[in-house]
């Protein structure tokens, strides 16, 4: 699937759908393009289940609204296109950022079908969230360069046989890892292995929001926080020694040189 040429301007398109990354929660997080673009939109079809009201304020006072946290694909797909055969814009807000985990493939496929425009604003992604509230870089040098990020399997769809929980964490990466709160112990139990017990864990809920919550912990004990508080959704689990790395090289990028 070969993404349009994005025309973001208001009023440029009618009947586009804009897929908009509506960021982890908080509506000053969302970007100046994603703003716009709602204000322009009089149709606004969002995330219930996670996007904050808020954000909401921003679409025209005589908008549209439709909350689709109840609503199957071929029902948000007929909403989406009757939009734009009646020549009306819609914002689609996605959480976090639209490239992970947001169903945009699947919807941007149906609306190619249909012969629907379409285009993507990114948001912030709840991973960046939560490592920008606890005050930590993912990459810290010779301790960790890569981030995985990843999902566990549950009532989803099935993980390819490449990507298996033990597979990636025999790189001892950055490991993060969403939509995956509910099985925090079992995870845990199937990193030990190549993290040890005394791996640092930061778990964070709702970023960004007046409900945020923050655990910090090991693969020892983080489950047991986690049940203790009663998360349950919206939350992403970071693992790695990045988390708590204090002693480390520094980088070359800003490192003395000699100069001519």
């Amino acid at each position: 699937m070969e993404q349009p040429t994005p025309d973001v301007s208001p009023g440029s398109a009618t009947g586009r759908v804009h897929f908009i990354g509506a960021g982890p929660g908080a509506a000053d997080l969302l970007t100046l393009r994603a703003v716009r673009l709602l204000q322009a939109s009089p149709v606004c079809v969002y995330a219930g289940t996670y996007v904050d009201p808020e954000i909401l304020s921003h679409c025209p006072a005589d908008g549209e609204l439709i909350d689709s946290s109840g609503l199957d694909l071929d029902q948000i797909t007929e909403r989406l296109v009757s939009a734009h055969r009646a020549g009306r814009d819609v914002a689609r807000l996605c959480s976090g950022d639209p490239s992970i985990y947001s169903a945009v493939a699947e919807q941007a496929r149906r609306l190619d079908r249909a012969g629907v425009p379409w285009d993507v604003t990114p948001g912030v992604p709840a991973y960046a969230a939560a490592a920008a509230r606890i005050g930590r870089e993912l990459t810290v040098p010779e301790v960790a360069q890569t981030v995985i990020l990843t999902r566990a399997q549950a009532a989803s769809t099935a993980l390819p046989d490449s990507e298996s929980l033990s597979g990636l964490a025999a790189h001892r990466a950055t490991l993060v890892l969403h939509l995956a709160i509910r099985r925090t112990r079992q995870l845990a139990t199937e990193l030990i292995p190549a993290y040890g017990t005394d791996c640092p864990v930061v778990v964070v809920a709702d970023a960004s929001k007046p409900t945020e919550v923050v655990l910090r912990g090991t693969l020892a004990d983080i489950a047991d926080q986690v049940e203790a508080a009663g998360l349950r959704q919206a939350a992403v689990i970071m693992v790695g020694r990045a988390l708590q790395a204090t002693e480390f090289v520094e980088s070359h990028l800003y490192g003395k040189r000699d100069r001519p």
